[in-house]
């Protein structure tokens, strides 16, 4: 996070607290994010001095975060219902909802074979899956009309989502409020920002993992640029947040404390790795290695500023910003190996033909949206939000 955020979340002022959002992707690791909102929206239920309205007014999402994020977005104005509106969408959820391969299902037999239908895929779409059913998903299941009644309402004063741009290489992020044209975007190397209505083609754009999914075309600055997951380049998860004046910031990641099959000693760890556990190595380096450093800055500012002189600190252009950060407490690479069986058949006979399956879940955890995994990862998020039972209630605190 630059010191220009920091000065920035400082001067703006907003008229009411404001509590923010972050939800960082994952592909079907991000299931765990509902099931930790899930329960925060339980224990708020139960805490009487809570309203009981909607609890953040700032919502950022990148990824399949991204979609996490605008469909709360656009139930906020049902208050806390909205987490259980979102946790019954991700119940209903399949791969089939996601994405499509069309393989022949003798590519198994032959990794040669298994490599060029992939390779045909590759020069077909720029991917290897189609991702045109999350197209009709999230028509169905993110309400647009509203996100704008959400804005409108004040139950809400703003949403975003991020992008990267393979056309320039910036990462942008998306923004919008009730008053798009009288807001002030924010320009910082390689990182920009735009008000505007989002979109279905947003959604797509932050949500196109690299070389899985397709690119997407939006326009920017008047001309069409395109647009893959909003987790590459993203070296500052929080930005966003603090730009649209946030006080307060939980952000929800879907990292892990240790990868499976490359830690600890002995075992897979003496041995070469496979093509699925670079690829889970790969993955992990996209979705998760920016956001702890991005925390621990903004935590670490926040507490130079509260030892500060009252009358010193009052006169700074700071602004110091409580930052949350929950991630899972067990491996979600073990957790999708645990339940890799349940991935459709192609994926299984393409991918495992390539011997992209073995090595650890990794690659798995990505596309497994899918019953047993989705549940398993649900009730780790609660589990995880119940632990920390106590900070969660905190944040929410007048204070």
């Amino acid at each position: 996070m630059s010191l220009a955020t920091i000065v920035h979340a400082g001067l703006v002022r907003p008229d009411r607290p404001s509590h923010a959002l972050v939800l960082m992707g994952g592909g079907a690791r991000t299931a765990y994010q509902v099931g930790a909102l899930r329960a925060l929206a339980a224990m708020l239920r139960l805490k009487p001095a809570v309203n009981q309205a909607f609890p953040f007014q700032v919502l950022v999402g990148t990824s399949a975060g991204a979609l996490n994020a605008a469909y709360l977005a656009g139930a906020a104005t049902s208050g806390l219902t909205a987490f259980d509106q979102l946790s019954d969408f991700w119940g209903r959820l399949r791969s089939a909802d996601v994405y499509t391969l069309r393989v022949s299902p003798w590519v198994r037999t032959s990794k040669f074979l298994a490599a060029l239908n992939l390779w045909r895929n590759m020069r077909g779409m720029g991917a290897i899956l189609d991702n045109m059913p999350l197209v009709d998903t999230l028509h169905h299941a993110v309400s647009l009309p509203g996100i704008e009644e959400s804005l409108r309402s004040r139950a809400l004063d703003a949403v975003a989502v991020t992008a990267s741009s393979y056309s320039s290489g910036v990462h942008w992020t998306f923004c919008h409020t009730s008053g798009d044209a009288g807001a002030r975007p924010w320009d910082r190397p390689g990182r920009r920002a735009e008000f505007q209505p989002l979109t279905i083609e947003h959604l797509m754009a932050s949500s196109a993992i690299p070389f899985l999914f397709p690119a997407t075309p939006l326009w920017v600055d008047g001309r069409r640029e395109y647009f893959g997951d909003g987790s590459m380049r993203q070296v500052s998860p929080l930005s966003p947040a603090m730009h649209l004046g946030a006080h307060k910031v939980l952000v929800v990641g879907v990292g892990q404390p240790q990868r499976s099959g490359f830690g600890g000693t002995g075992g897979p760890a003496q041995r070469a790795p496979t093509m699925g556990g670079i690829a889970g190595h790969a993955m992990a380096s996209v979705f998760h290695d920016t956001l702890q450093a991005d925390v621990e800055q903004a935590q670490r500012v926040t507490r130079t500023l509260h030892q500060l002189p009252r009358e010193v600190a009052a006169v700074l252009p700071y602004r110091a910003v409580e930052v949350l950060a929950l991630q899972p407490s067990q491996s979600l690479d073990e957790l999708a190996q645990a339940h890799a069986g349940e991935l459709p058949q192609s994926i299984r006979n393409a991918l495992g033909g390539l011997g992209a399956l073995r090595g650890g879940g990794a690659l798995a955890s990505y596309l497994l949206f899918e019953p047993g995994f989705v549940q398993a990862l649900i009730s780790l998020g609660e589990q995880d939000a119940y632990a920390r039972k106590a900070e969660l209630l905190a944040f929410f605190s007048a204070r």
